[in-house]
C-alpha cells in the first residue's frame, strides 16, 4: 500500500499563492495578493478540519460501510482506511467463526471443560462443566472458580498448577476426575470427567474377584484338608474315608455349580444375541415346578397359576431365570410356607410372578439384590447352598429378552419376584 503524499495536495495552492502574488506586485498591490494567499490557506485548512470532523465521527463507529468519501488528499486517507478496515473485518467473522465453532465443540464433548485465566477467572464453560460443578456461564462468568466450587482439593489443585497431573475428587456426590491443562501464556484449561459409574464397576469388579475367591477358597480348603490328612494319616477307617469322599463331593459339586454359574454370567454378558424360539411356557413351568417340589421335599405348598400363554425366547435362559427364583423361594421359605407361581398377561405384557412367604427382606437390601454375590444373610445363604449369582443370572437374562424385573418384599409377610415381558415377545 503507497504512502499518502500530502505535496500533491499541498503543491497546486504554494503555485496558485505564488502567482497571485507576481501578479498584484506588478500592480504595487503585494498587500492584496498576500490577503488572498491567506483567504485560500484559510479556506484550505477549513477543508481539512471538516475531513478531520468527519474522521473523528468515523472513529466513534468504525465500520467499512461508513467510511466518508473525503476531498483530496483525504481521499486516498479513507480509501485505505476502508481497505484496512475490509480486511480487519474479514479477520474478525473468520476468527468468531473459528470461535464458534470451538465453543460448538466443546459444548458437545462427553466432559467438562472450564477456561481460566492465571488467576482461576472464569472466562469460559461448556454445558458439562456447569453440570459437574453447578456453574451458569451467564452468571458466574468473571467470578473465581475457586470461590465458586468450595472444595479444598479442587482449590489445591488448582492452586498448585498441577499441570497434566490429573486427580480425583468426590463433588455434590460424584467422582470427577479433573486435568489442568496449560493454555496459552495466561489462561488454563480445567478438564472434568465424570467417573462415577466407572468407579463403582470397578468396585463391583474387585467385590466381585474378592468374593469368588472366597467362594472357590472355602470347598479347595475343605478338599485339601481332606487330602492332606488321608497322606498324613495312612490308615483310615472305612467309614471315616466315605464320610471325608461325600464331604469333598458335596463341595466340589458347590464349586461345579459356581463355576457353571460364573460362566452363563459371563457368556450373557459377552453373547448380545439372544436365540429365539417358541418356548412351550406350560411345559416348561411345570417342568420347572416338578424340581423345586423335589427341591422342597415336601415342605412347602405350591399353589399355581399358568396360563397357556408362549413365549419368544431363549429356552435355557428362560429355564434359568425359573429355576433360579423357584429356587431362592425354596430355600428362604420356612417349612410349610407357601410359593404361589404365577403366569399370565397383565396389560397384554407376559408376566411371570413368584411369591412366598418367607421371611422377607428389608427395604435396604432391594436395590443390591441382583449383585454379584451379594448377600442378605451370609449365613443363611452358604447354608443353603446358594452360590450367590442366581440374581444376578437373573437380571441379566431378563435385561436381554427386553424385560423388567420387580421385587416386593416386606419383613415377616414374604417377598414377590415378578418378571414383566414386553407384548413384542408375546409368541403368536
Amino acid at each position: 500500500m503507497k504512502p499518502v503524499s500530502f505535496w500533491r495536495d499541498l503543491t497546486p495552492i504554494f503555485i496558485i499563492c505564488l502567482l497571485i502574488v507576481g501578479i498584484t506586485s506588478l500592480f504595487s498591490l503585494t498587500w492584496l495578493g498576500l490577503l488572498v494567499c491567506i483567504a485560500v490557506l484559510l479556506w484550505r485548512l477549513s477543508g481539512h478540519y471538516r475531513e478531520l470532523n468527519h474522521f473523528a465521527l468515523w472513529i466513534s463507529n468504525p465500520t467499512s460501510k461508513n467510511v466518508p468519501s473525503g476531498h483530496g488528499v483525504w481521499t486516498d486517507i479513507f480509501a485505505k482506511l476502508y481497505a484496512l478496515r475490509r480486511n480487519d473485518e474479514s479477520n474478525e467473522a473468520q476468527l468468531a467463526e473459528w470461535l464458534a465453532r470451538f465453543q460448538n465443540t466443546m459444548s458437545h464433548l462427553p466432559d467438562g471443560v472450564v477456561l481460566m485465566d492465571k488467576s482461576a477467572y472464569l472466562e469460559w464453560c461448556n454445558p458439562v462443566a456447569e453440570q459437574h460443578f453447578r456453574f451458569s456461564l451467564l452468571r458466574d462468568k468473571g467470578n473465581r472458580v475457586v470461590n465458586l466450587v468450595r472444595e479444598p482439593a479442587l482449590v489445591q489443585y488448582i492452586q498448585a498448577g498441577l499441570y497434566d497431573a490429573p486427580t480425583k475428587i468426590e463433588y455434590l456426590n460424584r467422582q470427577l476426575e479433573l486435568t489442568l491443562i496449560e493454555f496459552e501464556e495466561d489462561r488454563m484449561i480445567l478438564v472434568s470427567r465424570d467417573i462415577t459409574e466407572t468407579e463403582k464397576v470397578d468396585a463391583m469388579r474387585r467385590d466381585f474377584i474378592a468374593n469368588a475367591s472366597h467362594e472357590l477358597r472355602t470347598p479347595l480348603t475343605v478338599i485339601s484338608g481332606f487330602l492332606e490328612y488321608a497322606l498324613d494319616a495312612g490308615d483310615i477307617a472305612p467309614e471315616e474315608r466315605v464320610r471325608q469322599i461325600e464331604l469333598m463331593h458335596k463341595q466340589a459339586e458347590h464349586m461345579t455349580v459356581l463355576v457353571q454359574d460364573m460362566l452363563m454370567l459371563s457368556r450373557l454378558e459377552s453373547d448380545v444375541k439372544v436365540d429365539d424360539v417358541t418356548i412351550n411356557m406350560t411345559e416348561l413351568l411345570n417342568q420347572q415346578l416338578g424340581q423345586a417340589v423335589a427341591l422342597s421335599n415336601g415342605q412347602h405348598q405350591f399353589i399355581t397359576h399358568i396360563d397357556p400363554i408362549n413365549l419368544n425366547g431363549s429356552v435355557q435362559e428362560i429355564a434359568s431365570v425359573v429355576t433360579n427364583l423357584l429356587s431362592n423361594a425354596v430355600r428362604y421359605t420356612p417349612n410349610g410356607g407357601e410359593i404361589h407361581l404365577t403366569w399370565q398377561t397383565i396389560d397384554n405384557q407376559p408376566t411371570l410372578s413368584i411369591r412366598d412367604t418367607g421371611q422377607g427382606i428389608a427395604p435396604e437390601h432391594l436395590p443390591r439384590l441382583t449383585e454379584r454375590f451379594y448377600r442378605v444373610n451370609k449365613d443363611q445363604s452358604r447354608a443353603s447352598k446358594g452360590t450367590g449369582l442366581g440374581l444376578a443370572i437373573v437380571k441379566h437374562v431378563l435385561i436381554r429378552h427386553q424385560a423388567e424385573l420387580k421385587i416386593d418384599s416386606k419383613v415377616g409377610e414374604g417377598t414377590t419376584f415378578t418378571a414383566i415381558f414386553p407384548h413384542s415377545r408375546l409368541a403368536k
